[in-house]
């Protein structure tokens, strides 16, 4: 399950939806999320309300018409549940937090 917006707009454009599990590639790490929150920065970005100078910069980063990635969230906490290759600094079961990282609303 995950919280996604395929377009910008206010709290109604937010659905939940099944989602495959992804499998992490070369150098990534698949968590297991614990716990998440939802930030004055994801609320901004949801509704693509940002400073006007920031405005093209994002939108280039972010998604022109509709957000790249749907899934929302900036922040989680959870334990890693898979490595990919060439991944020495993590293994399955340790605990970790991250921040600005897409797509954290996800089971």
């Amino acid at each position: 399950m995950s919280a996604q917006a395929e377009r910008y707009g206010s709290p109604e454009v937010v659905e939940v939806r099944e989602i495959p599990k992804p499998a992490p590639e070369d150098g990534e790490i698949l968590i297991r999320v614990h716990a998440t929150t939802i930030s004055a920065g994801d609320v901004r970005l949801r509704a693509f309300r940002v400073p006007a100078v920031y405005w093209i910069p994002f939108r280039i980063e972010k998604g022109i018409f509709r957000p790249k990635n749907p899934v929302l969230g900036v922040e989680l906490s959870g334990e890693i549940e898979a490595v990919g290759n060439n991944v020495t600094r993590f293994t399955p079961g340790d605990e970790v937090y991250g921040y600005d990282v897409n797509g954290c609303h996800a089971q």
